[in-house]
C-alpha cells in the first residue's frame, strides 16, 4: 500500500476507486514538553518538543488514513493531502486522500 499526492500513479492503472478515507487526531503537548518550549521560544530557533509531536501526529493519521483505505479493499490512495488546525490549545491533524485500487500496466515478467 501507498500513498501519492498526484492524482494517478505512475506505472500503474487505477481500476477502481472506493472513495475519500482520512485519518484524524488532536493533538496537544504535555506539560513539560510546553515548559521546556517555553523556555527554547525565548531563544528562537526549532522546538523539538513540538516537532516531535507534530511528526508523530502525521505518521498516526496515515496509518489511520490507509487502515480505512484497506478495509475498504483499496491497495492505494490517490491525490492524499495533509492539514491542520487548532481548536483552543489543541492542534488537529488530518491527512485525506482518495482510495483505489491499482495494477500495474505492465505485469512483472516470470
Amino acid at each position: 500500500m501507498f500513498a501519492v499526492t498526484t492524482n494517478d500513479v505512475p506505472g500503474y492503472r487505477i481500476t477502481k476507486v472506493l472513495g475519500e478515507v482520512m485519518g484524524l487526531t488532536v493533538r496537544s503537548a504535555n506539560f513539560g514538553q510546553n515548559f521546556t518550549a517555553g523556555f527554547r521560544s525565548l531563544a528562537g530557533g526549532e522546538m523539538p518538543e513540538y516537532t516531535k509531536v507534530i511528526y508523530e501526529s502525521r505518521f498516526e493519521v496515515m496509518e489511520r488514513m490507509w487502515t480505512e483505505a484497506q478495509q475498504r479493499g483499496g491497495n492505494a490512495v490517490v491525490a492524499m493531502r495533509f492539514d491542520s488546525g487548532s481548536i483552543g490549545n489543541f492542534t488537529e491533524f488530518c491527512a485525506y486522500g482518495t482510495a483505489v485500487v491499482v495494477e500495474p500496466i505492465d505485469p512483472p515478467q516470470a
